[in-house]
């Protein structure tokens, strides 16, 4: 059984990542760490965890631990990551994992040196979902296909929240921008070539709120756009010339919606619709993590791809302080 530790009591820890583990059938929660030890042992307790640690440096020298979780605020997570790997853990780091593509260089350096399994949380790329659409898309389902739009928002101006705070790595590109990027990625196994974006901030926080952003991907197009001062929406949809697929809820899937993707065949004049009751895309996350981490051949988001998709990212943020086209 892989032997997880926890470096923060973070909401998506004890929301989602902490019980994916416990469901998990190859993986066991050993510790949690904070910096403050009362936190981190009621978290412990909460989850029966049997160790707590009142520092992030005592969970990484513990020998009770093969690999950490690393939902830490975005400006830490390189930092983090790569003493994790110089203490010999396997890391699985919270997206996005860096705020520029050149940094998640010094990861994989630590990555090849210690000869550890790391990779960036992005639990999309485990839901079979994103599987399936990439097989109607490769099978010709949809025909050829010719723009792919997708959106993601919500709601959230308090100033405490790490979303709101640049220094810590905060807005909405990063929180949540890289997530139509990733799936369409996923999806069509392209890269896009140039993107152009109009990207609004907050007066008072200074983070990106809005981002409105189209991609290139030289046979087709992505357009999307987030918000961390929008409704709450989520929506991913691929349109081909001959039909196309829409995906209900493409990146909180089972809480925002059902896991449901909806075939639409124009030359059928037929919808079809596939489900995927039951699936829990954290669990197999982390069961993923753990066989890769134990050495076993098993797919998983791998820090070369973190870089392409941060890349992206970097460009949008060009495009919107440009004004034209940047390219990747």
């Amino acid at each position: 059984m892989f032997r997880w530790g926890v470096l923060s009591t973070a909401k998506i820890a004890r929301d989602h990542v902490i019980p994916a583990i416990l469901e998990s059938e190859n993986g066991v929660l050993a510790a949690i760490a904070s910096r403050d030890a009362a936190r981190a042992r009621a978290l412990a307790d909460r989850f029966g965890a049997p160790h707590a640690f009142g520092s992030y440096e005592a969970l990484l020298a513990s020998d009770t631990v093969d690999g950490v979780y690393i939902p830490l605020p975005t400006s830490d997570h390189v930092e983090w990551a790569i003493k994790a790997a110089d203490a010999g853990k396997h890391v699985l780091v919270e997206k996005p994992l860096a705020l520029k593509a050149i940094d998640i260089q010094p990861v994989i350096d630590a990555r090849n040196r210690n000869r550890v399994a790391i990779s960036e949380a992005f639990m999309v790329f485990y839901h079979p979902q994103w599987a399936k659409v990439r097989d109607l898309i490769a099978g010709g389902a949809i025909g050829r296909l010719r723009h792919v739009q997708g959106a993601f928002s919500y709601f959230n101006r308090d100033p405490d929240n790490m979303r709101n705070r640049p220094e810590l790595g905060g807005g909405a590109l990063p929180d949540i921008g890289v997530y139509p990027v990733v799936t369409t990625r996923i999806a069509t196994g392209g890269e896009p070539k140039r993107v152009r974006a109009t990207i609004e901030r907050d007066p008072d926080f200074g983070t990106d709120i809005y981002a409105s952003v189209s991609a290139d991907f030289g046979t087709f197009d992505l357009s999307f756009y987030c918000s961390t001062q929008m409704a709450l929406r989520q929506e991913m949809a691929f349109h081909g010339e001959e039909g196309f697929i829409q995906v209900q809820a493409p990146f909180n899937a089972g809480d925002f919606d059902h896991h449901r993707i909806e075939l639409h065949d124009q030359r059928r004049a037929e919808a079809r619709v596939f489900r995927f009751p039951g699936t829990r895309q954290y669990r197999l996350e982390v069961e993923a993590f753990a066989r890769a981490a134990g050495g076993e051949e098993t797919p998983i988001f791998t820090l070369e791809n973190s870089v392409r998709n941060q890349r992206v990212i970097d460009a949008v943020y060009a495009a919107g302080a440009g004004g034209g086209w940047a390219e990747i």
